[in-house]
């Protein structure tokens, strides 16, 4: 463990954001279209594969995004620099610069022993993030509570397969 809980935030973050690919299965709960599963799998620099329950599967590389829906395939370019802020270092250390951060111990997610951590930001708009690090220092999962549409709203992001040489993100053709 390094010195401080901020420490051990940032150290755990600034690895996932250096990371050359990783798993992030995203489970929404509540919120007006209420539970909600969806994957994204991330090749750096600039490749997603996003599986949208009840939208279908889209693929972001570069500024273009493939989606097929109803058996079409479409491409639909976005505007320049959409993904790029996605992972921009420069928002990081936004909201590192707001953060705080208080140890809450330890716990397991999936049976991994993790450190777990309350984080607290104020930039760029205010958020309560519940953070577990595995023995790697890497994220293992966040929980987001908040609302949508007035409507109370969790997230949980699991992270896996940081730096799986096997991920590929490939749009359709």
């Amino acid at each position: 463990p390094l010195a401080s809980p901020r420490e051990e935030v940032i150290a755990a973050m600034r690895k996932l954001m250096d990371a050359r690919s990783y798993r992030a299965e995203m489970q929404h709960s509540g919120g007006p279209r209420g539970a909600m599963t969806n994957t994204v799998d991330f090749v750096a620099p600039d490749r997603f594969r996003m599986e949208m329950a009840g939208i279908g599967t889209q693929y972001v590389i570069g500024d273009t995004m493939t989606m097929t829906m109803e058996g079409r395939t479409m491409q639909v370019p976005m505007p320049k620099g959409t993904v790029s802020q996605w992972r921009d270092p420069g928002n990081f250390r936004e909201a590192e610069a707001s953060m705080t951060a208080e140890a809450l111990g330890s716990d397991a997610v999936d049976g991994i022993q993790a450190r777990k951590y309350l984080v607290h930001h104020t930039t760029p708009k205010p958020a309560d993030i519940t953070l577990w690090i595995g023995a790697d220092g890497l994220p293992l999962q966040m929980q987001v509570s908040g609302d949508a549409n007035g409507q109370p709203v969790t997230t949980t992001v699991r992270y896996s397969r940081i730096n799986d040489p096997d991920i590929a993100v490939e749009a359709p053709k």
